[in-house]
Formats: C-alpha cells, structure tokens, sequence
C-alpha cells in the first residue's frame, strides 16, 4: 500500500521500541530524532498502533516531549490524514481506537506505527 502523509516534521517521531510486544520495532534504545515531511509517497508495508501508556517509561518520556511540542493544526493534519488512509484508519478500528487518540507516528523502513493516548 502508499501513503501520502502530510505532517510537520515535529510529529514524525522516530522511536525504537524496546518493549517485547512490539518485536516488529528494530534496536533497543530511543532515538527522539524528526524525519523532515516529503511530497514523496511513503511505501507501507505494515502498521503498528501502540498505546503511549504501554511503553517503557524512557521511550513514553520522549514520545510525551514530542508530543508536548506539537501544535494543534500539526495533530489536526496527522488525524486528517489517517482518517484519509483506510488502511490506517482500520488498524486504529481494530484495536479500538479512532484518529483523535493518536499523538505521533512513527515510519521506519516500511513500518508504520501510531502512537495513541488513551484516558
């Protein structure tokens, strides 16, 4: 599947996760890293939808400065823009989610993971 993704580079946290519910995720240690947006199509391979409050302490501290840096139009235009992809707005269905709980993304060698926050 392609993705066209239209974010500000301070939502596309790069994250390696260290947790072993999320094998798929590569290396053990964070990297709080910004990927510059691209007009480019991103080829999808896989998506991954992780719950922020799931995550190792020091990873969810780094996701949570991203997140506490990003603007509402920058969340308006991530959501926007996983509303406008089915397969991503699927993966967020199935694990009983929706657009508007999702606070970053991470794409990473075909991987797709979204970073939701729950009540």
């Amino acid at each position: 599947m392609t993705v066209r993704i239209f974010t500000a580079s301070v939502i596309i946290a790069v994250l390696s996760l260290g947790t072993p519910a999320f094998a798929q995720a590569q290396g053990a240690q964070p990297k709080a890293q910004a990927q510059t947006p691209s007009d480019q199509s991103t080829v999808i391979r896989s998506i991954q939808v992780v719950n922020i409050k799931d995550l190792k302490p020091e990873v969810r501290s780094k996701v949570e400065n991203v997140v506490a840096q990003t603007s509402e139009d920058d969340l308006r235009s991530l959501r926007s823009s996983i509303d406008a992809t089915p397969e991503a707005a699927a993966a967020l269905k199935a694990n009983g989610l929706n657009s508007s709980q999702v606070v970053a993304i991470n794409i990473d060698d075909g991987v797709l993971t979204m970073f939701a926050k729950t009540a």
